[in-house]
């Protein structure tokens, strides 16, 4: 990539972090172009040709994605949601998050997968999704650490994938893959390490800005998740609270890991798939 191209690229990056951080306010096209240093009659052009997609699609998936996690893990009420997902009804924010969850907003958080998991840790059904046992290479990750809420690692996986496809190397990337190195029900969120990357075909020469992380190899339960982000919270739940303790198995040292078999922009949240790593012992 030339620096040309870097210097587009890191700043449509600064606008998608501009979005991450201001979600609850009105977008401004005007503000978002100072952000990103161009031309206000040519910088969107750039951002959807980096980017597929235009901002105001970047803006609905990001909002929505986090309502859904609103949804099934917090009280916030429905109406006040909907208003910080930038609608002006409650029948706007049931429409748009219909179409694109398969099922309002009241029946996602009465009757979602993440409903289905919390019965099933309560009545300790140990085999709610098929779990393979799997022995991996250890796997080099390209890509940029991320701080603080979980459901918020998107805002490093944008730039990662951003410089893929500007690179023209998304040819060469396996897969999608994340690190999380703490649980989130024991570390305070703004503490919480990740790191996003991708694992890659060949020797690719990377930006200066970009890390790399070592997947461990070794033994892995995986667990094959369908469905939205914002849900898989519960998935983890019963993955150690039911099925480990259900099969006996001892943990292994290193952190979990997840691979993403598909994308969340060509595919709706309902068919997502998602592996989940957990490390065990070898025996």
């Amino acid at each position: 990539m030339s620096q040309q191209q870097l210097s587009y690229r890191k700043r449509i990056d600064r606008v998608v972090n501009y979005i991450y951080d201001h979600l609850d306010e009105p977008i401004d096209l005007q503000l978002l172009a100072d952000v990103a240093c161009m031309s206000p009659y040519h910088w969107h052009r750039v951002y959807r040709a980096i980017q597929g997609e235009t901002i105001a699609a970047t803006v609905k998936r990001l909002r929505l994605h986090r309502a859904a996690g609103q949804l099934a893990h917090s009280k916030i009420s429905i109406e006040e949601i909907a208003e910080r997902s930038g609608y002006s009804s409650l029948a706007a924010f049931s429409r748009a998050f219909t179409q694109i969850y398969g099922q309002p907003p009241a029946q996602f958080r009465r009757a979602g997968a993440h409903v289905k998991l919390q019965e099933a840790i309560a009545q300790g059904e140990g085999h709610l999704y098929p779990v393979e046992i799997k022995t991996i290479e250890a796997q080099t990750l390209i890509g940029l650490p991320h701080q603080g809420d979980y459901m918020d690692i998107g805002r490093v996986f944008e730039p990662v994938f951003g410089w893929l496809g500007q690179a023209g190397l998304l040819p060469q990337m396996r897969h999608a893959m994340a690190i999380y190195y703490h649980d989130p029900d024991s570390v305070p969120e703004p503490d919480l390490q990740s790191f996003a990357g991708a694992v890659m075909e060949g020797d690719v020469e990377m930006p200066e800005h970009f890390q790399t992380r070592v997947v461990k190899g070794g033994r892995y339960a995986v667990l094959r998740y369908r469905g939205a982000y914002a849900e898989m919270a519960d998935a983890y739940r019963w993955l150690f609270g039911t099925w480990l303790t259900t099969n006996g198995y001892e943990l292994g040292d290193a952190p979990c890991v997840e691979a993403y078999r598909n994308n969340p922009r060509e595919v709706s949240p309902a068919d997502l798939l998602t592996d989940i790593y957990l490390p065990l012992a070898e025996v």
